[in-house]
Order: structure tokens, then C-alpha cells, then sequence
């Protein structure tokens, strides 16, 4: 006979409890140096200084990475306060079944993620062999790329975070020296970086580039934005900590500090190199602005940007989304193989030119997401969370055939939105998906399907980590034993 749940309670999905925290603060820090060093931001830099000149460009980016890494951390909370993935929460607002549909896209777009970074840093590194050794074959450097980073994914979090504290000292590093040494070449085409710009925008024009560029960044990282939770469980927090911003300090460094600066320089890495050899695929700049050692080291760069870029932004989100829909007999490490292998079929290689475009989009539908669970989790639930029916096949989340529809028709009027006004997209996405989705859900749906977090409010029983609870899922057949618990670990 089948167990009560056991559907929605494949381990990996499972809450992580004090001792599964392993990030601290400076790892995730470098997590981020890692993930934001990639080449699709070098495509808005060198997409930007064809209508505005780089300072603006640098100014809107680094506005927009604000605004996402606060939506990042907000967001990110539930991770942090209860050990929650984002696919099981999201079976709050979109129900034990309905979670899926939204979850599979945003598996299926850090997917092609996945394929896009694996596709440039394959191309460097074919570039590198050539050099070395005369050695020219994308494809076997894309097959052989991509199965590296799915063997380091699949290792766990904790192979992730030692290959960021290596690889992001030297990704600052040879960053730093990219930059240089495109602005040479700029310098060298008569080119004055600060100032050049291809077709100036001027009035209204003007006004729309610069949105255009900060859209463009939040909605480069929408995704992540909805998913953060996926990662945001593993990071460490302070256990009866009642403020915030203390208890979501080590995101704070991330997502407030590291990754707004170091997109920043990227854009401006882009930037330069448009500016220089008007093309802003620096695998293709440098070859035309270095040679020999200088060479293979920057390429080298790309490499190990892509590579981190990939496990922590896209593996780990769509491998733990697969896990949610495969159920207990599909664990993590057959999701990472699932998203490496779907990120290869898609042929990335003839995606990055519809890069700009794609990004608005997804961003703005993605960001009505963001917007739901920003209602449910803060405004409705007030961040108490019944984790125990989350696991539960017949519990307060099952609500009607396991779908919430105040959940998709928010997600419809957010999304839809967001098309309609592509130029503006994740902040009207939001702001539609938010406000639709807690008028839906208070004043009909919760009246239909009780919320006991929301009748019952008491923080002793719904909040973790605030209150010193680490959520521990047990047996399903023992129903009193599923929200055991679990005394503070040190």
C-alpha cells in the first residue's frame, strides 16, 4: 500500500536542518563572483553602447542588479527561515500538482542556460587547445565541458562552494586584466571608451535605453530570483534571530554586495569590448586583441566563468526542480544529468542571438512568480509556513485536484502584462502577479481551502529557524512526526 505523501518526499527535497547549512557569508559571496562572470551579461554591455555611452550603461546595471538582488533576498528568506526548495514551496500559492507546470519552465530555462554557458566556454576552451596544440573541435570541448560541470554538480553543495573559492579569486583576477586589455585595443582603434558610442540615443530615446539596460539585468537573473530559495537553504543563518536583515546576512553579501558589482564590471567588460572590436563575444575580442600566453590565460577565464556560473545558476535550480517532479525515485543527482542532457538538445549554439529579447520575456514572466510568493509568503502567511502539509498529498496544499487558481490566473495577469509591455516587464510582472494573487487568494480562494498558518498564527508552531525550529520530515506514516523539532546544531 502506498504511503500517505511519499510522492512529494523524495530526499533531496527535503527540508535542510542547522548541520545541511554549509555557505557562509564569503562562500557565497564567491558563489556569486562565480555565477555573474558569464557571457550573456558581456552581451548587454556591448548591446548597450550602441545607444547610450558606457557610464550610463554601468549606471542602469548597476540599479537594476540592486533591485533583483533585493527581490533575490526577499525571496531567498524561505530558504533561510525554513530549509525550503523552491518548487516545494511553491506548492503553496500553485498547490501539489500545479506547482509543476511553473517549475518546469523554470527548469527548462536554466536548462538552456546551462547549454548557452556550456556552448561559449567550450568554444574557449577549443580556442586555448588550438593555441596550445593546434587541436580545433567545439563540439567534443562542448561534450567534454558539459560532463565536467555535471559530475561537479552532482558531487553536492559542498563541491560547488570549494570550486567557487577557487575559481572566483582568479576569475577577479584575469577580469581585471580582460579589461585592460580590450581597453588597449579600444585606444588603439582611436576609440575613446568613456565616451564612444555607436548611435546615440537622445530625449525619450534615451530614457528608454537606460530602462531597457536595467530590465535587461533583472530580468537576467528573474529566474534565479523566483528559485532562490534552492539555494538560499544552505546557507548558514543565526538561529533565534528576529531581525531580517541580520538573519539574512550572508545573502546580503551576496546579492547586495557581490553580485551587483561584479555584473557591473562584466557590463563593462561587454561594453569595452564592443567598443573595441564591435563584437561583444569576448572569446572573439580577444583573439583579435591578445595572443600567445596573455591569450590562453583569458581564455582560461571564460572557462572557469562559465563553469561557475552554471552549477550554482542552473544546475542546481533545474536538477532540484526534476527531483520535485520525478518524485523519490528521481534524486538530484539524475536531475543534474536531466538538465545537462536537455541543455544539449536545444542546439545553444543558435540561441545566443535572440539573447536580449529572450531575457525580457522569460524576466517578465518569471517576475509575476516572484510576485506570488512574495504575497503568500509575506503578506498572507506572514512567513509562518504549515511545512508538515507541504509533504503531504491530501494536506491544506492539495486544495482543488491539487491546484491553486488564484495561483495561475495571477500568474496569467502578471505574465500576460509583462508581454504586453516588454520595455517594463519585471517590475510590471511583479507588481500585476503580487496585488492579483493576495486580492485571489484572501478574499475567494483561502475562504474556500483554510490556511492553518493564517488562522492559527503562531510562530511557535509555523516559524524555523526565528524561533530555533530546523523543520525534520518523518515517516509518513507518522503524521505527529512530520514537523518534529530538531534542537539547535552546532
Amino acid at each position: 500500500m502506498k504511503k500517505q505523501g511519499s510522492y512529494l518526499q523524495s530526499p533531496d527535497l527535503l527540508p535542510i536542518v542547522q548541520k545541511g547549512k554549509k555557505i557562509g557569508s564569503l562562500g557565497f559571496a564567491f558563489i556569486w563572483v562565480g555565477m555573474a562572470v558569464v557571457l550573456a551579461a558581456f552581451a548587454i554591455g556591448g548591446a548597450g553602447v550602441q545607444s547610450l555611452s558606457l557610464g550610463w550603461v554601468l549606471l542602469a546595471t548597476f540599479i537594476g542588479s540592486i533591485a533583483i538582488g533585493l527581490c533575490m533576498t526577499i525571496i531567498g528568506d524561505i530558504g533561510v527561515e525554513h530549509g525550503l526548495s523552491f518548487p516545494v514551496y511553491m506548492r503553496a500559492p500553485f498547490g501539489t500538482v500545479g506547482t509543476h507546470l511553473p517549475s518546469i519552465i523554470r527548469g527548462f530555462v536554466a536548462s538552456c542556460w546551462f547549454g548557452i554557458n556550456t556552448y561559449f566556454g567550450s568554444t574557449a576552451m577549443n580556442a586555448i587547445l588550438y593555441v596550445l596544440f593546434d587541436f580545433n573541435h567545439w563540439f567534443l570541448c562542448f561534450l567534454i565541458f558539459g560532463t565536467l560541470q555535471v559530475v561537479n554538480t552532482a558531487l553536492g553543495i559542498k563541491a560547488v562552494e570549494r570550486f567557487a573559492d577557487l575559481a572566483a579569486p582568479i576569475i577577479i583576477m584575469i577580469s581585471a586584466w580582460m579589461y585592460l586589455s580590450l581597453s588597449e585595443q579600444a585606444i588603439a582603434e582611436g576609440r575613446e571608451v568613456w565616451n564612444w558610442i555607436e548611435s546615440p540615443a537622445t530625449g525619450g530615446a534615451a530614457v528608454t535605453a537606460f530602462i531597457v539596460v536595467m530590465m535587461t539585468n533583472m530580468g537576467f537573473w528573474g529566474t534565479l530570483a523566483a528559485d532562490m530559495p534552492s539555494l538560499s537553504r544552505f546557507i548558514k543563518a543565526p538561529v533565534h534571530e528576529r531581525n531580517w536583515w541580520k538573519r539574512n546576512r550572508a545573502q546580503i553579501a551576496g546579492n547586495l554586495v557581490a553580485l551587483p558589482l561584479t555584473q557591473t564590471f562584466m557590463v563593462m567588460i561587454g561594453g569595452v569590448s564592443y567598443i573595441a572590436v564591435k563584437n561583444y563575444d569576448p572569446v572573439i575580442a580577444l583573439q583579435e586583441a591578445a595572443s600567445g600566453i596573455v591569450l590562453g590565460i583569458l581564455l582560461l577565464m571564460i572557462v572557469f566563468a562559465q563553469w561557475s556560473t552554471n552549477i550554482s545558476a542552473n544546475l542546481i535550480p533545474a536538477a532540484t526542480i526534476y527531483s520535485n517532479v520525478g518524485g523519490p525515485k528521481f534524486p538530484f543527482w539524475a536531475g543534474v544529468v536531466a538538465a545537462g542532457i536537455i541543455g544539449s538538445i536545444v542546439q545553444p549554439w543558435s540561441l545566443f542571438d535572440i539573447i536580449i529579447p529572450a531575457l525580457l520575456l522569460v524576466g517578465g514572466v518569471l517576475s509575476a512568480i516572484v510576485g506570488i510568493l512574495f504575497a503568500d509568503y509575506y503578506l498572507l502567511r506572514r512567513r509562518r509556513v504549515h511545512v508538515h502539509d507541504l509533504y503531504q498529498e491530501e494536506g491544506q496544499f492539495r486544495y482543488l485536484h491539487g491546484f491553486n487558481l488564484a495561483g495561475f490566473i495571477s500568474w496569467i495577469l502578471g505574465g500576460g502584462s509583462a508581454f504586453f509591455f516588454p520595455n517594463y516587464s519585471f517590475i510590471i510582472g511583479f507588481f500585476v502577479g503580487c496585488t492579483s494573487y493576495y486580492l485571489l487568494a484572501k478574499y475567494w480562494w483561502f475562504q474556500q481551502y483554510k490556511q492553518a498558518e493564517m488562522e492559527d498564527p503562531d510562530d511557535a508552531k509555523y516559524l524555523g529557524i526565528t524561533v530555533g525550529r530546523f523543520w525534520k520530515i518523518a515517516d509518513a506514516e507518522t503524521l505527529e512526526g512530520a514537523a518534529d523539532i530538531e534542537s539547535k546544531q552546532t
